[in-house]
This record gives structure tokens, sequence and C-alpha cells, in this order.
């Protein structure tokens, strides 16, 4: 995950204009589907060859993704609904672009490499949260993970931005798919004590 002193400034930025956006009348709930239609959106412009403006989208949908949470805290409106619904609709959001990614790699035919890379990109994102839900059912606590959801947005949006789609899909394939490890380990050790 980011070090702790920028996750820390960026928490407490993202409460800051959490607590101004709960002003505006929007809820947590509207605020998670609005982070799922731009993704949608990210997912579209990925489909048609648009990278650099996917990534910009990408960006400006993460903080989205963010802000539902600091709203939801800033107006006491934490529900377990609510986490369930984020938690979903993330796993939804990072399949839809992905998905986008691949439509835009088999319209471009890169070839079966980089389609592959997508596939296993979308797995090891997935199975990252699936193995911390699973732990957290399990009673075993799991927040630790070194390329959890925010590190995958920007080194994604990032990619993109740069015009290197196929290098970043190696770098994510590899790095959710660590994590996924990582996280089994972690949940073995702390399962033995």
């Amino acid at each position: 995950m980011f070090s702790s002193l920028v996750a820390d400034r960026v928490r407490s930025r993202v409460q800051q204009i959490g607590a101004h956006v709960a002003r505006t009348g929007l809820t947590p709930n509207q605020l998670t589907v609005l982070g799922l239609v731009l993704n949608a959106v990210v997912a579209v412009a990925l489909a048609l060859g648009q990278l650099q403006l996917g990534g910009v989208l990408l960006l400006v949908a993460g903080v989205f993704d963010m802000l539902d949470g600091a709203v939801a805290r800033a107006t006491g409106k934490v529900t377990r609904f609510g986490g369930v619904l984020d938690s979903v609709l993330d796993r939804y959001s990072e399949a839809l672009v992905l998905g986008g990614l691949l439509i835009w790699i088999v319209r471009a035919d890169l070839g079966a490499v980089p389609v592959l890379l997508c596939y296993a990109t979308i797995v090891g994102s997935l199975l990252v949260s699936y193995v911390r839900a699973r732990a957290e059912g399990a009673g075993i606590p799991l927040t630790q993970g070194f390329f959890a959801r925010p590190e995958r947005i920007v080194v994604l949006a990032v990619g993109l931005l740069l015009a290197r789609p196929v290098a970043v899909l190696w770098l994510l394939a590899i790095a959710t798919n660590v994590t996924v490890l990582q996280r089994v380990w972690l949940v073995r050790q702390a399962a033995r004590d």
C-alpha cells in the first residue's frame, strides 16, 4: 500500500472534500453508483482506443471511489449495506475498466499475450478483494497487501496516460496475483496464532 504518510495525507484531504460534498445532499450510495457510471465511461473510452482520455477519467473516477466513504463518515451515514454496495460496485468498476481495455486489445489485434495479461489482471484484482472478504468472514482482519485498489488505479492510469497499456498489464498481472498469494500467506500466519 501507499506509505502511511502519503495515505494519511490523502485520507485527510479526501475527508475534507467529503465534508464539502456532503453539503450538496448527495448520499454516499449515490456517490458509489456515480463512481460506477464514471468507470463505465472510462471503459467506453478505452474500448474506443482513447487511452489517455481513459487514464484521466480513471483518476477522476478514482476520486469518486474514495468520496463515498468520506461523505458517509462526514454525515454519520456509515452503514453495513453501504459498505457492501461500495465493495460490490468497486469490483464491477474494475472489471468494466479492464473489460474496456480488453476490447481495445482485441480490436487492435495485439495478439494473445496482452489478452492473457488482461485476463490475469482481472482475476488477480477480484481475488485480492475476495481473500480479504473471506478472511474477515473468518474473523481475521486483513488490510495488508502491497497492491490494493488505490495502487492498481494509479498504476493503470499512469500506464494509460503514457500510452503503455501492455507494459502496465504485465505489472498489474504479476502484482495483483502476488498480492493474492501474500494475503493468503498472511491469513495462514494469523490463523496459526
